[in-house]
């Protein structure tokens, strides 16, 4: 065929070249939230050590995924298909094939594991090996449970012929028996098929899959310096529809659970008051306190009443944070009942997600715990000029993907990227047409 100057290309050439544009090093970093109300997406370029420099972010309001379960895989198909669209005309490239992404949702937890690699005589340690035991871990683990999927298997340390290695990396030092000891974050199988479906169908891969918990902890590590590393900490991410306490202290994850109930559970209860749902939205965010003992100064609302009854409401501010202080303490009870044995080792909280922002929840959780309680911040690391709202705590799961994908891609330099066929896309696509007929 052709190029624009008549020249003809032989199949070899050709063959460089198409491969040339996927290899993966050479596209900018894309990550991808897919949250319950709207599906974000973010592209930045690594500019020296942990920091990022943000090229773009778009936002697509979309419901398709529950509790961080994907709800229909063509429906989250066609959105992560338009958002990556969106971005990569706003940062001015032709197309944008594959992504980082972070999982979260119900049912997310967390299990130590052990797996060994004999190489019989004293060998090299190359990171391919390392992969394969992770791989060959994760595989035995889903293996055992067939309902289980492992989005992310974290190392904690190694041994090398029963020797603990506590550097990293291992690369270029010899054993023949070597110990890899995890935290496997383990969540529901139907949560991997479904985004492996979703983005198939919108003929996009997954360069490499996280889960939030890692993520976040990535980005407030980084930007809060080593006191994370040394001190230990908890995150507490407050989404809309799931709640997530993880818990760590170096060089492991102690605990992770999440709660099926977030900030939207809260505006239903201000709901049920007789305000109609996106009114009791925006009073939640302007004027919601997490706890009426935190309000300074008495304050009255007048909002339309729902359809339903007609005319008019008058609410007192305290009256509103009575509500959410009820579903606020209902959501947390368990999550602050599990970090009590921890506090000792603990030396703050970082609070995170879209329901944190309700006025007063650092006083409202430090009365919870012993904690010194901080919103997480991944402000540290972004370079150059940044927009205002790239500071928000919307952004933070984004950023610290982001990190984790600029370290994964350290680590596999050079590696192409594999879209899905004609064939996956098509099947994909018939398995939810039948899935949605039923």
């Amino acid at each position: 065929m052709p190029d624009t100057r008549g020249r003809w290309w032989g199949e070899n050439e050709l063959s460089m070249a198409k491969k040339k544009q996927i290899q993966a090093d050479t596209l900018p970093l894309v990550a991808i939230d897919l949250g319950s109300d709207s599906i974000r997406a973010m592209a930045a370029k690594s500019v020296g050590d942990d920091m990022l420099q943000i090229l773009g972010v778009e936002e697509l309001r979309r419901n398709c995924v529950e509790q961080g379960v994907v709800k229909q895989s063509s429906d989250a198909g066609f959105a992560i298909s338009r958002v990556l669209q969106l971005l990569a005309n706003r940062i001015g490239v032709e197309e944008l094939p594959t992504a980082f992404v972070s999982v979260g949702g119900k049912k997310l937890t967390i299990v130590d594991v052990r797996h060994a690699h004999d190489q019989v005589r004293k060998r090299e340690v190359t990171q391919a090996i390392l992969d394969k035991m992770e791989a060959e871990c994760r595989q035995k683990l889903e293996d055992h449970n067939p309902e289980v999927c492992v989005p992310a298997l974290i190392p904690v340390y190694y041994k090398l012929d029963g020797v603990e290695v506590d550097t990293l990396p291992l690369e270029g030092r010899r054993a023949a028996m070597i110990e890899g000891f995890y935290t496997a974050f383990a969540g529901t199988k139907e949560m991997a098929v479904l985004l492996d479906k979703a983005f198939n169908q919108a003929g996009r891969s997954i360069e490499a899959s996280f889960v939030r918990p890692e993520a976040l902890f990535s980005a407030f590590s980084t930007a809060d310096g080593a006191r994370i590393l040394t001190d230990g900490c908890a995150i507490l991410d407050m989404g809309a529809q799931t709640t997530t306490l993880t818990i760590y202290k170096a060089p492991e994850y102690l605990y992770c659970r999440v709660i099926p109930q977030g900030g939207y559970h809260i505006t239903r209860t201000i709901e049920d008051q007789g305000i109609a749902f996106d009114m009791a939205e925006r009073l939640k965010k302007k004027c919601g306190y997490a706890s009426a003992d935190l309000i300074e100064q008495s304050f009255k609302v007048h909002v339309p009443a729902s359809e339903e009854i007609g005319g008019q409401l008058t609410m007192t501010g305290e009256d509103l944070a009575f509500q959410i202080n009820l579903k606020l303490d209902e959501i947390l009870m368990e999550l602050m009942k599990a970090l009590k044995p921890y506090e000792a080792r603990l030396k703050r909280l970082y609070v995170t997600g879209g329901a944190s922002m309700l006025k007063g929840i650092i006083p409202y959780l430090q009365q919870k715990t012993n904690l010194e309680v901080l919103y997480g911040s991944h402000a540290g690391i972004l370079a150059g000029k940044v927009e205002e709202s790239y500071y928000e705590p919307r952004y933070s799961a984004l950023v610290g993907t982001l990190l984790l994908g600029a370290d994964y891609r350290a680590a596999h330099p050079g590696e192409e990227v594999k879209k899905p066929t004609f064939k996956q896309r098509v099947e994909d696509t018939l398995v939810s047409m039948f899935d949605a007929a039923e």
